[in-house]
């Protein structure tokens, strides 16, 4: 096996092909919807990949300075997450972000042409929050996911009530996003200024909903990630069918909530439990 296919079983790739074919499966990414990048260490790619040679650079409209010359696996712009397991080289790649800030070395994959998710701006920004706020944060993930979606237009979206809503349908979820999530306006995907309203919720959460649109998740590991993103679409899913069938008659109480933050030594976000 060549150095350039031998890239394809690196752990962290395999992981992205794993979190792709997934999120397609539970038809969160339709088309070409959604995208992920993960910070990568270089001792992690040097056993892969001959980094001084540089396939193509792609230039930026945004100033990414602070993170030049760190490495990401990414998805690829209008790439469709079905196809990822079955030809990684064309829907995947792995970038280093050059010495000025301001392009991409492309280093594999994204081949015939291809080049990193549209969203790379809004990506970039929000790896500079979440590792300011914990240096272990390496993943951002966005995806469409449907019930998360339908409760933007039947919910208030005021973060705090929506954050309360998502905490009452299920047990855990104070447990795993004690932090609440965000909610920006909505604004017009795959521009800087999307990037920067995600960005300034990203200092204080883990996940950014986008109106109409779907989510922002980030973590350490692609599997915690992924599971914070599942475990609010699941609250989000019993919000729905509670809404469906006449709405509350009974919830999980704040003091209840607090409770559990207790018992699992979590501290939940501020001004949320009137207690």
């Amino acid at each position: 096996m060549t150095l350039r296919n031998l890239i394809y079983t690196a752990p962290f790739l395999q992981e992205m092909i794993e979190a792709t074919t997934n999120l397609y499966r539970l038809g969160w990414d339709e088309r070409n919807g959604g995208n992920i990048s993960y910070l990568l260490n270089e001792y992690e790619v040097l056993p892969y990949l001959d980094v001084d040679n540089v396939v193509r650079t792609v230039p930026m409209s945004f100033d990414a300075s602070e993170l030049a010359g760190r490495y990401f696996a990414v998805t690829g712009s209008g790439k469709y997450f079905k196809n990822v397991k079955e030809d990684p080289a064309s829907n995947l790649g792995v970038i280093r972000i050059a010495a000025d800030g301001k392009s991409y070395e492309i280093l594999c994959g994204l081949e015939d042409g291809g080049v990193a998710t549209s969203e790379l701006p809004t990506h970039l920004m929000n790896h500079k929050k979440r590792l300011a706020a914990d240096n272990n944060h390496r993943v951002i993930m966005h995806c469409h996911a449907t019930n998360l979606i339908a409760m933007t237009f039947s919910h208030s979206l005021k973060e705090e009530e929506f954050t309360k809503t998502l905490w009452e349908m299920c047990t855990e979820c104070i447990v795993v996003f004690p932090d609440g999530v965000g909610v920006i306006p909505w604004i017009i995907p795959g521009t800087n200024e999307i990037g920067e309203a995600t960005a300034e919720k990203m200092e204080h959460v883990r996940l950014v909903v986008w109106p109409h649109h779907g989510i922002f998740g980030a973590g350490a590991t692609m599997d915690e990630t992924f599971g914070l993103i599942e475990t609010a679409e699941k609250a989000a899913q019993v919000y729905t069918i509670v809404c469906a069938q006449g709405g509350k008659k009974q919830t999980i109480t704040d003091q209840q909530l607090q409770d559990l933050a207790d018992a699992f030594k979590v501290v939940p976000r501020e001004g949320i439990l009137q207690l």
